[in-house]
């Protein structure tokens, strides 16, 4: 009779079809037990399967689902408590994606993935108000052994292929009566629908397939591929059966998911198990029976394979499941007591109010846009070379990465995020957190040394299941006083989440577009290098060659980003669709334009992008070799401290396309700066252009923020040549700014004076996009242009109730410089009004930090208490 001790395997199934698939993989079958409980309501299969003893489960017939499945464990559990390792094999529905080619007969293993381990319960969660639903509940990853031995079998199935069709045959072949359920349907039958179309009752075969419009079309594999294949990944589990393609198309999306089931959920915090699933549906309407034995099959032939590799004793070090239970559910209940002291400490505010209360700064999507612009390839070298592979495997090591303007260290900087996004997937305890400075926040007051250490605090704690303790007692600390917290302790919060994890990466772009004022830069590096001193945190930084920054990095590994003749040519093939259409047909032409253009180029990336544009308009073969010999003088020309005279040549051709926009406005003040017509009472909407349309046919040198719609110059490489070159291009750029907002003030819309409400004035500044710019510079563009004694100015002045328009909106944001003027007038600082209050609690109240600042440096100390 069998020893309920000597079973250390327990493998566990839904249904019958696959506990029968179970049997047939036993290499012996041992007689049914007679030692269980009677109040064990199981049924179990006994046998070996090498050098294992196995015990196979089935739950009862007509029953699913997370809670059925952890019943027949916990059974299992206390009739076989020697089991040490377990496996929940069976069926599954595929989710097949762009990235995942999933299909019918193939095998999903579980793996940790996303920070989940293996496995996650959909269906169990939270809602709140206009919130999407969060996911919340954390389960259990398989042992160490199974873990183990799935990347081996992974590894020797990549060497050698696998022979699970043959292993299925061959059961078949000993058991024919088995066939007619368990053989692999024809290939025909195999049908993946694209996601909107849905089933109809009267039958795939008859009606939905009939049309080929309706399918997903797919390559045929080819005899170098496993078929079927094998998938490793995230398994999705909960108690509904998912035949929503819609559904399945977005959680393969948002967490990667590989396959859904209905048992998993339920098992890994009371019976940790690897989980295999054959691929019989697609998780849609259309799902049928037809596939259901042949993937059960070859879930079972692969778990052979897989207890194959496992040697005996490597199981028996194992502890049991039965001893693992309790730590298990005594961590669980920890996790829950630490949830409900944490939710107590929330007082009903959640985890997404309090990073935005951190701060509000995400250069998430800046990283997306960057990645897009990627050229397929480019970025290898960087990656492969020595510099960064030593800097990946140390601690606390800083990595420079100097490069001139528009060398690509930008997009290089995005490649390696995902690198170690890539490689770090996985493993929970590493962090990664990102900065991507730029000039143009700079003017937007966006680089305060808070803000950028507040990025990386919540960047890093969203990377945790949930928030540290840390940032949850600075924001009770400060929720009741409505405060910000101070840099020194958003700098101890962040160095206490950074603990947390065993490695943390911050990458941070173009360090030389800190704000080097105020010291911001100094103050802010000071504040990471202290980090990489108290934590095995890593940097990486980009920055143009400046001696102030290099200095701060020497004693770093250091590599020098140029963009390599061979990462030029690749962005330029992936680009030649911009040409006419006569080198779209010419290949000899083309490869003629990516030589010479990698090589006028010089290691920018900027310049070989202006250069192919300046070849859009190129109507001849001829016409377009021309052009690329002149690249060619131009190359032979320059040095490194020329670059500026190939910029003048690349931005030249745009120059008179662009000289009409107006960089540094919003989209409908331009639209309004642009039809104003001097001396005009008021605006023609009829000559109100497209910014859209005005923007495209600058050659790519302007683009509109999406975030803040403020059209900009795009690259800081760009800013430099025009404020060297301003006054060869926009000789009358003041005057005619000028001119403008001195008309647009002048409009009849002003002719009433002020607003006496603040609801009649916020409809003027929406109504008349340009006031509020106008208003605020349309002294100093008159100043700086010598019109004092202008017929459109003196007309200005002379007209009080359009000149108090004017100045209402001037005077709405306080400007230092006007405070300063009442000042130095005879205002003083500690003055009240009616309702006895100063100034600085006005001013405190409204956001005006600057002002508050002044009004203390001016006051040494003698305001009073409000």
């Amino acid at each position: 009779m069998p020893n309920p001790n000597d079973y250390t395997v327990g493998w566990i199934c839904a249904i019958s079809t696959e506990y029968i698939a179970a049997q047939e993989f036993l290499d012996e079958e041992h007689e049914a037990p007679d030692f269980v409980s009677p109040n064990d309501s199981n049924d179990y299969t006994l046998g070996t399967i090498g050098k294992h003893n196995v015990v196979i489960a089935v739950l009862p017939d007509g029953e699913y689902g997370t809670a059925s499945a952890a019943s027949v464990a916990t059974n299992l559990l206390h009739s076989f408590p020697n089991v040490r390792i377990g496996l929940m094999v069976g069926i599954g529905g595929g989710a097949p994606s762009e990235k995942h080619d999933i299909r019918l007969g193939d095998v999903v293993v579980s793996a940790p993935r996303a920070r989940e381990g293996g496995v996650f319960q959909y269906d169990f969660g939270k809602t709140i108000q206009d919130q999407a639903f969060q996911h919340t509940r954390v389960l259990n990853q398989p042992p160490t052994t199974l873990r183990t031995a799935t990347a081996g079998l992974q590894s020797q199935y990549k060497r050698k292929g696998h022979k699970l069709g043959e292993s299925v045959t061959d059961i078949l072949d000993r058991n024919a009566r088995l066939r007619q359920e368990f053989e692999r349907p024809p290939s025909s039958a195999d049908r993946l629908f694209k996601a909107n179309i849905t089933h109809d009752p009267a039958g795939c075969a008859a009606i939905c397939a009939q049309d080929p419009s309706n399918l997903v079309q797919r390559r045929e594999r080819t005899e170098h591929e496993d078929n079927p294949a094998i998938h490793h990944g995230l398994i999705a589990s909960a108690n509904q059966l998912m035949k929503d393609a819609s559904v399945r198309d977005m959680l393969a999306r948002e967490k990667d998911v590989l396959c859904f089931e209905m048992e998993a959920a339920g098992l890994m915090n009371c019976f940790p198990c690897l989980v295999i699933r054959g691929i019989c549906d697609y998780s849609d309407s259309h799902k049928t029976k037809e596939w259901q034995g042949y993937a059960a099959m070859v879930a079972a032939a692969y778990t052979k394979d897989l207890l194959s590799r496992i040697p005996p004793n490597k199981v028996e070090v194992e502890k049991r499941i039965s001893e693992v239970l309790p730590d298990l559910l005594g961590t669980t209940s920890q996790i829950d007591t630490n949830v409900k002291m944490i939710r107590y400490q929330l007082e009903g505010h959640g985890e997404r109010e309090i990073l935005k209360w951190l701060t509000e700064i995400d250069y998430a999507p800046q990283h997306c846009d960057y990645l897009r612009k990627r050229q397929e390839g480019t970025g290898r070298w960087l990656l492969e070379s020595p510099e960064y592979q030593d800097w990946l495997k140390a601690n606390r090591q800083t990595l420079f990465c100097p490069g001139i303007p528009g060398a690509g260290k930008t997009i290089l900087t995005s490649i390696v995020v995902e690198d170690l996004a890539a490689q770090f997937q996985n493993d929970l305890s590493v962090g990664i957190a990102f900065i991507y400075f730029s000039f143009k926040d700079q003017e937007q007051d966006k680089q305060k040394l808070e803000e950028l250490l507040a990025s990386l605090l919540k960047q890093l704690c969203q990377c945790r299941s949930s928030l540290p303790e840390a940032v949850v007692s600075l924001y009770a600390k400060h929720k009741d006083r409505r405060t910000p917290p101070s840099s020194d302790e958003i700098s101890t919060s962040l160095q206490s989440v950074a603990a947390l994890y065993s490695r943390v990466f911050i990458a941070i772009d173009a360090m030389d577009e800190c704000r080097a004022t105020g010291e911001c830069r100094s103050k802010f590096l000071s504040e990471i290098f202290s980090l990489l001193s108290r934590s095995q945190a890593n940097l990486f930084v980009t920055s143009r060659p400046i001696p102030d920054i290099q200095m701060k990095f020497q004693g770093c590994l250091s590599r020098e980003i140029i963009a390599s003749e061979e990462d030029v040519r690749r962005y330029i093939d992936g680009h030649m669709s911009l040409l006419p259409a006569f080198v779209l047909n010419a290949p000899k032409l083309q490869e003629q334009i990516k030589t010479e253009l990698s090589r006028a180029a010089g290691g920018m990336f900027l310049l070989a992008e202006l250069y192919l544009r300046s070849l859009e308009d190129k109507i001849s073969a001829r016409e377009m070799k021309n052009a690329l010999k002149q690249f060619r003088k131009q190359c032979q020309e320059q040095d490194r401290d020329q670059k500026l005279r190939v910029l003048s040549a690349a931005y030249k051709g745009a120059m008179e396309r662009i000289k009409g926009q107006m960089p540094g406005f919003r989209q409908l003040a331009e639209k309004h700066a642009l039809a104003v017509e001097i001396g005009k009472s008021e605006l023609d909407e009829d000559n109100i252009p497209e910014v859209e349309l005005s923007v495209s046919v600058c050659c790519g040198l302007v683009t509109v923020d999406e975030e803040s719609e403020i059209i900009r110059l795009v690259h800081y490489t760009a800013q430099e040549y025009f404020e060297q070159t301003q006054k060869d291009w926009f000789p009358n750029a003041e005057a005619d700014l000028a001119n403008i907002s001195v008309t647009y003030l002048s409009f009849s819309a002003f002719e009433t004076g002020i607003c006496h409400t603040d609801q009649e004035f916020e409809e003027r500044l929406c109504l008349n996009p340009l006031y509020n710019y106008a208003a605020n510079n349309w002294g100093y563009h008159a100043h700086a242009a010598l019109m004092d004694d202008d017929d459109l100015v003196l007309s200005l002045l002379e007209s009080n109730m359009r000149l108090f328009s004017a100045c209402q909106a001037m005077l709405a944001s306080p400007k230092n410089r006007v405070v300063n003027l009442l000042l130095d007038n005879g205002a003083t600082v500690d003055s009240k009004d009616n309702c006895d209050r100063t100034p600085s609690s006005w001013a405190a109240e409204n956001g005006y930090d600057n002002i508050v600042r002044l009004l203390l440096e001016k006051s040494k100390g003698r305001f009073e208490a409000y």
